[in-house]
């Protein structure tokens, strides 16, 4: 690894390839000129709705409620989903904890299961195993904007009365079967965080898609009250009526999520032509087996959120990433599989072995990709990972 080193280091420039950089995509700064000189800073405001109104128009027929995180849709969604001490939802390991959290904040217990070797997302051949008398909902976790087998997951829940909660952080613009992303669940969760496709710092939705939870949704979302209802002009004042919690987004960050929503076809565009340019120059390395890429099912139309690697072993990925950093190639790992986790130790169940995800888990390596990424410097990212892949 030390000659790999010394071989590349005339070839490095003085700034590094970073792994993420925001973007800006329109018309943020005119949107928060509008906000900062108008009269109305704080939730619920005339940009959080027009957000509200384009994601609808995006994921039919689902309602939509801008939130402050993507971990504040999934708290709502465990909300909704009326869970309870004793309850259990399967999920996969392989997940942010936020996932998990929304349920042990209910005081129910995530149940994991393993994850496919293609996707990476949950194994549905493997939910029958994980039922018990407690289990109330299934929560999947869409990786990398590649959607989970959506068709057998929601036949098994249908036939076992659970609720379908989608954690879709990493989905907007994909599908599923020509469907987007989002829609499947009784609810869905997405993230506008810095690091996603479409962003606004920090910033998520609740997507609700059974009519009969959105009123409920929204008295939560609204600390408990029945507020919008008020400004609605439905009540002449509006109390405490349920509990709830503080999930609304400022429009300051309402604003600049509207300007990036409105470019999100065009972002994606660019998103997937960037992952394009790395499965292109990568495929030769993947079909001789020195390192593997994403697997996309042709059913699923992905959305370029995430282009990784899986080095061919645990230990060739610590020595891969150390060259990359040396090199000025912020390459990173993902998840920290869940049930490894103190807490998840002490407040989760497993079903069955885990062996994809911990084989997974210690072998991926996520590349820079971002909107601002140059092309010479994707071509940097390349030849150092070919480099690395052909030293074995």
């Amino acid at each position: 690894m030390r000659n790999l080193y010394i071989q590349h280091a005339s070839k490095r420039s003085a700034s590094p390839v970073s792994f993420n950089r925001p973007l800006i995509a329109g018309e943020e700064r005119l949107y928060l000129g509008e906000v900062l000189s108008g009269s109305h800073l704080s939730g619920n405001g005339e940009f959080t709705k027009r957000c509200q109104v384009l994601l609808e128009k995006m994921l039919p027929p689902g309602k939509a409620l801008l939130v402050h995180s993507c971990t504040g849709a999934l708290e709502m969604a465990a909300m909704l989903a009326d869970l309870n001490p004793g309850d259990e939802v399967i999920m996969p390991s392989f997940t942010f904890a936020s996932t998990a959290n929304a349920v042990v904040l209910r005081g129910a217990r995530p149940v994991f299961v393993d994850i496919r070797s293609d996707t990476l997302n949950l194994d549905e051949s493997l939910l029958a195993d994980a039922l018990t008398e407690r289990t109330k909902a299934i929560t999947v976790v869409h990786y990398a904007g590649v959607g989970c087998e959506m068709d057998p997951i929601l036949d098994f829940a249908r036939g076992r009365n659970l609720l379908v909660m989608e954690d879709a952080a990493q989905g907007l613009c994909a599908k599923y079967r020509g469907r987007a992303l989002g829609s499947f669940g009784q609810f869905a969760a997405f993230s506008f965080h810095e690091t996603k496709n479409v962003i606004s710092g920090e910033g998520g939705a609740l997507i609700v898609n059974e009519p009969s939870f959105f009123h409920r949704a929204e008295i939560i979302w609204e600390k408990g009250t029945n507020r919008s209802q008020f400004w609605r002009g439905e009540i002449d004042k509006y109390t405490w009526v349920d509990f709830g919690s503080s999930y609304l987004p400022s429009e300051i960050t309402a604003a600049f999520l509207l300007a990036q929503l409105e470019k999100s076809q065009a972002l994606t565009r660019r998103r997937l032509e960037l992952w394009r340019r790395y499965q292109g120059a990568l495929s030769p390395l993947d079909a001789g087996g020195l390192l593997r890429g994403p697997r996309i099912p042709s059913h699923c139309e992905h959305n370029g959120h995430i282009f990784y690697v899986l080095a061919p072993s645990a230990a060739l990925r610590e020595e891969w990433l150390k060259v990359l950093w040396r090199e000025g190639v912020y390459g990173v790992i993902h998840y920290v599989p869940l049930h490894s986790a103190p807490a998840g130790q002490k407040y989760c169940r497993l079903s069955g072995e885990m062996r994809v995800t911990d084989d997974i888990a210690s072998r991926l390596i996520r590349l820079p990709l971002h909107l601002a990424l140059e092309e010479v410097d994707q071509d940097r990212v390349i030849d150092v990972l070919t480099t690395l892949a052909k030293a074995g």
